[in-house]
């Protein structure tokens, strides 16, 4: 599995507490350069995995280097080279930007000049120009989501770790958190990150879907696409889409429709199935059966959220078998 260009390689890894398998058996490598997504629901293993890899958590079993470096071996020098922006952001709320910033860099070993170098590199790069003396606390949550990853890149690390750090964040503010991300991706920076975002999901190079602690599928977003989605999509704009969703289903559960899920999208639904054109006249029929107006309906190429919802409805025992 490893390779000469590999920033991260984990090898069946595994965390038990107890009775409980948090993590099992989970492989992938990541290369240097690349955005590689991590994505799970609550609870698959996503942060335990992380905390695996910055050597914070000793594995049950298996084997993750990080940078060509055995995490148990080597974990301070590792920890030297890399960053980490946990969920919740790890800043001071009573020190100012500045102060959080001296802090950080100080811990990871900067000082004097350097440190009054990258202090004022940091806040240049996420616009924080004129709130150097504000207290974190007082921040809106955008800003202290970059203020959090200039804490974590002071020191200009070879490889990022970011766990799910745009949760709760309004989309202006993701979409700038995610420039600086390609800005740092763009200067040979390996970013690791963990989302529930699927539009974020879809700006990574490779993607690794993770369910009950198992790799469940991965490789790039098409490549899962093409792999995992069981059948075609019909997108539909129906006059009470909540009530559809519920037709459909029974539909479905009764025999009368031959569909493999429906999901709700705002005010659009998502009907997969194999043979769509098949179905599409029962669809119809059904809703109008229930005095629904299907509105307009058209086959569309499956987003990654399809996939992904898709693959964690898979029964438990096709995980349980992987």
């Amino acid at each position: 599995m490893k390779n000469g260009n590999s920033a991260i390689t984990a090898v069946e890894l595994t965390k038990n507490f107890g009775d409980f398998v948090a993590v099992s058996k989970v492989s992938f490598e990541v290369s240097s350069g690349e955005i590689f997504g991590f994505l799970g629901p609550n609870g698959s293993g996503k942060t335990t995995t992380i905390r695996m890899m910055l050597g914070l958590l000793k594995p049950t079993s298996g084997q993750v280097n990080v940078l060509g470096m055995e995490v148990d071996e080597k974990t301070i020098q590792i920890r030297q080279q890399v960053g980490y922006m946990s969920q919740r952001f790890s800043l001071y709320n009573d020190l100012t930007v500045k102060q959080n910033l001296q802090f950080y860099g100080m811990a990871y070993g900067l000082s004097n000049a350097d440190l009054k170098n990258r202090i004022k590199e940091s806040i240049q790069l996420s616009g924080l120009e004129g709130r150097e003396d504000t207290q974190t606390k007082n921040l809106s949550g955008g800003w202290r989501q970059r203020l959090a990853l200039s804490a974590a890149i002071i020191h200009h690390p070879t490889i990022l770790f970011l766990d799910e750090p745009t949760a709760g964040v309004d989309p202006v503010s993701r979409r700038a958190f995610w420039n600086l991300l390609y800005e740092q991706a763009a200067s040979g920076v390996t970013i690791f990150v963990t989302t529930h975002y699927m539009d974020e999901a879809e700006h990574c190079q490779r993607l690794a879907f993770l369910r009950n602690g198992k790799i469940i599928a991965q490789g790039s977003p098409d490549l899962i696409k093409n792999e995992i989605m069981p059948g075609q999509v019909l997108e539909i704009v129906p006059s009470d889409p909540e009530r559809a969703v519920e037709v459909l289903r029974s539909a479905r559960h009764a025999g009368r429709l031959q569909i493999d899920d429906v999901e709700l999208f705002g005010t659009l639904l998502h009907v997969i199935a194999s043979d769509l054109e098949k179905q599409q006249p029962v669809i119809n029929y059904e809703l109008r059966q229930a005095d629904i107006d299907p509105g307009p309906m058209a086959l569309i190429e499956p987003t990654l959220e399809d996939v992904f919802i898709a693959s964690m409805r898979k029964p438990r025992k096709d995980i349980d078998n992987l």
